[in-house]
């Protein structure tokens, strides 16, 4: 007798890949065309898959541009947990975890524009996010940060204004990049470009927050 337990692996393993191509596809489109000007036809088109498998996958657009920015930020957000509530080095936390932060964008870089605009456009996909992802990863850096001035790591500041100050240092490059590249000042993607950046955001957070910015990291 013939054993059955492979088709429905297999079954699985298809909808997987499927699933996947339609995120893929939806967050190139969604990067390009913003959440009111992408088309579930062209997304559909893109992934290789018709309109009415998209909508098995996804109730509706609003649901996988949700399920899209969800895909980036799930592992990104629990790496970056476990990273700010590590025992150890207030300072050499911060600077691991504002490293990885701008590594995750930059190895994103395409879909910087996603990231923009799920801010600016609000409603409910930013609220569900906001929940789901920014709340615990702001709780867990505005407790380093405490800890860190508490061990007199870090010279006293506003929690918000500081964790505000640090995100604005590690994002707004890749926002700026468009004009920087207008501007004709730099190609704000090199290999050489991204590691200068990685290093003076990583030296300007020392310097604005930390009470011995040239004192060896432990």
């Amino acid at each position: 007798m013939k054993s059955t337990t492979k088709k429905p692996a297999r079954s699985q393993q298809r909808s997987v890949e499927t699933r996947g191509a339609i995120l893929e596809a939806a967050a190139r489109i969604f990067a390009d065309e913003g959440l009111a000007g992408a088309r579930t036809e062209a997304i559909a088109a893109a992934a290789g898959v018709n309109k009415a498998l998209l909508y098995y996958y996804f109730k509706d657009k609003e649901s996988l541009y949700v399920a899209v920015v969800e895909d980036h930020f799930s592992k990104f957000n629990a790496d970056a947990i476990e990273v700010l509530t590590a025992p150890g080095s207030a300072r050499t936390i911060l600077l691991q975890y504002a490293g990885m932060h701008f590594d995750f964008i930059a190895s994103r870089m395409r879909y910087a524009p996603l990231y923009q605009q799920l801010m600016t456009n609000g409603g409910k996909p930013l609220k569900h996010l906001v929940h789901k992802f920014f709340v615990p990863r702001s709780e867990a850096l505005y407790r380093l940060l405490e800890r860190g001035m508490r061990s007199r790591e870090f010279r006293r500041a506003d929690l918000m204004h500081t964790s505000v100050s640090i995100a604005g240092v590690t994002v707004f490059y890749f926002s700026a990049a468009p004009v920087l590249k207008q501007l004709g000042r730099v190609d704000a993607y090199s290999k050489a470009t991204l590691k200068r950046r990685r290093k003076e955001m990583l030296d300007f957070i020392r310097h604005g927050l930390f009470l011995k910015p040239d004192a060896p990291l432990t």
